[in-house]
């Protein structure tokens, strides 16, 4: 057994916990490594150019926490947006708390802290519940939490769904988009193809995805869920051809029809006030049919 050293012996408790204790400190960027498979990006827009102008301002006011790795480095866990602000600010340095932590670990915290953006995309969601569901069944698919008084412990896509306050079955549906072709999955960020039929979609083989793009690109129309749902059968049944998918998009979806809406509101200054509803809609197409054999009168007289 080994003698304490003389700095063991004359140290204080309070000296050695703080040389535990977690410190902020300048880490040169060029150490600095993203994490590898960041689901989120990093967006070049308004936010991004406001932050660089803060920090070129007042500097980086909270420290991004990064993980060391082999080689001397540092593997961003959280900060990714004000690592590249620093860089478009010209910085050299960035204030870091260094924490141990394994690869699960880390996956877990990444994700939990880019979660808390105000804008995330399908896609995002997607592969970050993925890879937060995988790194919790790869610590033991158990957590300590519970989910009753008699300690029933929550299942991994349950921890999942309670950190992101969603559904069970919503993350499971989310991850179902990861199965998405990659242009597809970007007509679902852009809002193109709607959440709903993005899921059944997902289950279509990769080939049936790709006669798919050719033809939302060929008829400039994207699948509705009848549609989309339709699509999945014929694809189980092994039937979805080119041919089948381009005839399913060519079929009219009823949100194409065009809709005339109107208040009512609109029309009140010219009716007395409380007349019945039904007297002003009924009053509204007397004017549109008179209106209507004026036009027909007028065009005829200018024929004539």
């Amino acid at each position: 057994m080994s003698l304490p050293s003389a700095d063991d012996l004359f140290s204080t408790q309070e000296t050695r916990d703080d040389a535990q204790r977690e410190r902020v400190q300048e880490i040169s960027l060029a150490l600095i490594d993203n994490f590898p498979d960041h689901p989120f990006q990093i967006r070049q827009d308004e936010a991004m150019d406001a932050m660089v102008e803060s920090i070129k301002a007042v500097g980086v006011q909270t420290p991004v926490i990064a993980r060391p790795v082999e080689g001397g480095r540092f593997e961003l866990v959280s900060g990714h947006r004000r690592k590249r602000a620093c860089e478009l600010a010209g910085l050299e340095a960035l204030p870091c708390i260094i924490r141990e932590m394994t690869r699960d670990e880390a996956i877990i915290a990444m994700i939990d802290a880019n979660l808390q953006r105000e804008v995330i995309l399908p896609s995002e969601k997607a592969f970050s519940y993925k890879m937060k569901l995988e790194a919790l069944k790869r610590q033991g698919a158990r957590t300590d939490l519970t989910l009753s008084q008699v300690g029933t412990k929550l299942r991994s896509d349950e921890k999942v769904a309670q950190d992101a306050g969603e559904s069970r079955n919503q993350v499971q549906r989310f991850i179902r988009l990861t199965e998405l072709h990659l242009e597809l999955l970007q007509l679902v960020d852009s809002g193109r193809i709607k959440f709903n039929p993005a899921v059944y979609l997902s289950y279509l083989w990769e080939e049936e995805q790709a006669a798919l793009l050719e033809a939302i690109q060929s008829e400039d129309a994207t699948p509705s869920v009848a549609q989309a749902i339709k699509m999945k059968r014929f694809s189980e049944e092994g039937k979805l051809t080119p041919e089948v998918i381009q005839s399913i998009l060519q079929e009219e979806k009823p949100n194409q029809r065009e809709k005339v809406s109107f208040s009512l509101k609109k029309f009140e200054s010219y009716f007395k006030p409380g007349t019945p509803v039904e007297t002003m809609e009924k009053t509204i197409l007397q004017a549109l049919d008179l209106w209507q054999k004026r036009e027909k009168q007028r065009q005829r007289d200018a024929r004539g």
